[in-house]
């Protein structure tokens, strides 16, 4: 054989190998909303800024809500790759598994993206919930105008066409 062959072939399987690590054996420490958070806008210190009057608050209610979905989702892809992995089970329920848990990283996508894109529009935290074709949008501020809440509902239905039903929320960040 030509060398040339030889590292095609070796590259090939390598490749192979790599994926099927990540498919059965995702590392434990992988989450997909670290990707797109943004922590030194909150380690920023502010100079000249008068923050007598109000005490704000750390972000902890999303932070909460965020780790048990996150927990909750880690839980149903274990047991769609069990699923996967199995002999017992037959090729369509296979297939539903590998479906199912590819929608799942697919909405869990498209929730950090969302979340990055409000962000984008001056909030200072924004979470973003996605059950089928319904989407719930919590926002940082104390208060929201209806134009805003337009604003937010048109981000949302332009990003996920399927979306039937958007529901704005804000929670204020300070006491």
């Amino acid at each position: 054989m030509k060398k040339r062959t030889v590292w095609f072939l070796t590259l090939v399987c390598l490749t192979a190998v790599i994926s099927v690590y990540y498919v059965f054996e995702r590392p434990s420490d992988f989450n997909l909303t670290t990707i797109f958070t943004d922590e030194t806008v909150d380690e920023t210190i502010l100079t000249g800024v008068d923050s007598s009057d109000k005490v704000q608050t750390d972000h902890y209610a999303f932070d909460e809500i965020r780790l048990e979905m996150d927990n909750e989702r880690s839980q149903l892809r274990e047991q769609y790759t069990e699923k996967i992995a199995s002999e017992q089970i037959s090729a369509e329920e296979k297939s539903a598994a590998y479906t199912a848990m590819n929608d799942l990283i697919e909405r869990e996508s498209a929730e950090a993206m969302l979340e990055m894109l409000v962000k984008s529009l001056g909030y200072t935290d924004a979470l973003v919930r996605v059950e089928e074709k319904q989407v719930a949008v919590t926002v940082m501020s104390d208060e929201m105008s209806a134009q805003e809440a337009n604003e937010i509902i048109y981000l949302v239905k332009t990003e996920l066409e399927d979306a039937v039903k958007v529901v704005v929320n804000y929670q204020s960040e300070y006491y």
